[in-house]
């Protein structure tokens, strides 16, 4: 065969830029939005940021707030889109004379622009200064390793003896369990060292001192018996709960009452006082040191009630308002064809694609979450067991996207509502279907699962198969794995662990 050049006709679809960049903007939440706002504006020197205070135009589209009438229609300015592509506000010029007379053409001998003129650099405080808290503003989330060798540092202990504790310490997992047994932990140590296993229990039982307190135990009754042994003494019914946990710990983890009143030879009341004691105890003593840094959420979307009208809105405090510098844009020149224009032009251009971008992203993001806030109005006024059965394809439709956008739209954007702040996808749910033939959401299901274990007797807590009775007396078939998988989704545990003394 011999190489030749063929011309072939085809289609293809392509992605512009700009539809690329949209579909991008659309898909982040708001932190990583923020973030890429403030990167484009410190390379697009065509982008600026309106100032808080400064008169802004009341027809721009970034500043209008998007209001759900009654009938469920929002009021959408028209040719918004437009307006803001070419709003662009004046910024303040300086006369080249007036900056030769405020910056001199030298500056003293021995000095530096800071003494002069204050930078961003110089206004911090001084490490002089009390007020200034390194510590504060830098520190990270404190490890419960990092805590406990805080507290060791502070011990007076011998050098073996610190490593030792060293050891065992790096052998605690974040819930302040001991993970390793102690003949396993002396093999970790150098044999010239002659370390024996009395003294590893011996610091074992020091560390076991430090806070939290429970901390180092080697299994939950252990636990639970070093935080008893560090109440007063004076406190009630504290010999009880030693021996309760220290002997019959498997009984009521059982929740076998009757055998622990018989083996504690005790009353019912008096069960009851001591197992408060115990249940006010933390099984896991290392949560109480936290070590992840917060998360935090914005919502994008407002939702408030007024007048009798749900009414949705975008949250624009959490978005800057961007515009295009009207002096730079002034210095393009659309003849000049050098290359600084050229630049200018091209800036020019990314800046209004980027700001008809953020546009199109609030439109879509306000069409949602009033399809949303329509189609679930009985959850706004009622709560979770008015929750209806929703799927992408029904939002899809009502704005005529596709539903790869609607799952971009709702994914990692949260919704401010009077009862609390949600992510856009936990207005979706599946359904079931009912005896009168109608279907009923997950989510109300949950909500009603959950009302029905608050309301049930302690002694004789209902399992999967009543609730799946109780649910069918309702009119909702579900079945009782169903039942199991909504229980366990809502962190309840089985009947058999829920019973408990009154």
């Amino acid at each position: 065969m011999k190489p030749s050049l063929v011309l072939k006709m085809g289609q293809q679809l392509t992605m512009t830029p700009q539809l690329q960049q949209a579909i991008r903007l659309l898909q982040l939440s708001t932190l990583d939005l923020q973030q890429e706002i403030q990167e484009a504006l410190d390379t697009n020197p065509m982008l600026e940021r309106e100032e808080e205070g400064e008169d802004f135009d009341a027809s721009d589209p970034m500043a209008e707030s998007l209001e759900k009438a009654p009938d469920g229609a929002t009021s959408e300015q028209p040719g918004a889109e437009s307006r803001h592509e070419d709003s662009v506000s004046t910024v303040e010029s300086f006369d080249d004379e007036d900056w030769g007379e405020r910056i001199p053409s030298e500056l003293p001998v021995d000095t530096a622009w800071e003494d002069i003129y204050q930078t961003s650099a110089s206004s911090l405080p001084s490490s002089d200064d009390d007020e200034w808290d390194f510590t504060t503003r830098t520190s990270s989330g404190e490890s419960l390793q990092s805590h406990l060798l805080w507290q060791l540092n502070l011990a007076p202990m011998s050098d073996t003896d610190r490593l030792i504790a060293t050891t065992l310490i790096d052998c605690i997992n974040p819930q302040g369990f001991l993970d390793e047994p102690l003949d396993e932990v002396l093999g970790y140590f150098d044999p010239e060292l002659d370390i024996e296993l009395d003294e590893i229990e011996v610091v074992l039982r020091r560390i076991q001192q430090f806070e939290p307190t429970g901390v180092g135990a080697r299994d939950l009754r252990e636990c639970l018996l070093l935080q008893l042994r560090q109440l007063p003494s004076e406190t009630r019914w504290l010999d009880e709960a030693v021996r309760l946990v220290g002997d019959h710990l498997d009984v009521l983890g059982n929740r076998d009452y009757s055998l622990l009143m018989r083996r504690m030879k005790l009353k019912e009341d008096e069960l009851r006082q001591v197992i408060d004691l115990i249940q006010t105890l933390n099984p896991r003593p290392g949560s109480q040191i936290e070590s992840s840094e917060p998360e935090y959420v914005i919502p994008d979307v407002i939702v408030r009630k007024h007048n009798d009208r749900w009414l949705v809105e975008l949250n624009h405090e959490a978005m800057p308002r961007l515009r295009v510098n009207a002096q730079y844009a002034g210095f393009v020149k659309r003849a000049d064809s050098s290359a600084d224009n050229t630049f200018m032009r091209n800036q020019l251009q990314e800046a209004r694609w980027f700001i008809k971008s953020l546009l199109s992203r609030n439109e879509t993001l306000m069409k949602v979450a009033t399809q949303i806030v329509e189609h679930q109005r009985g959850f706004f006024e009622h709560g979770d067991e008015a929750m209806k059965p929703l799927v992408l394809h029904d939002i899809a439709e009502a704005v005529g996207m596709h539903e790869s956008t609607i799952s971009r739209v709702t994914t990692q954007k949260y919704m401010h509502t009077p009862r609390g702040i949600y992510e856009l996808k936990y207005f979706f749910s599946s359904h079931v279907s009912t005896a009168e033939g109608g279907e009923c959401s997950s989510t109300a299901i949950r909500a009603i699962l959950k009302k029905l274990v608050a309301a049930e007797n302690p002694k004789k807590p209902l399992s999967d198969s009543k609730i799946a009775g109780l649910l069918e007396a309702q009119g909702i078939q579900v079945a009782r794995r169903t039942v199991a998988k909504y229980r366990e989704s809502l962190g309840i545990a089985p009947s058999s662990e829920r019973k408990r003394l009154l």
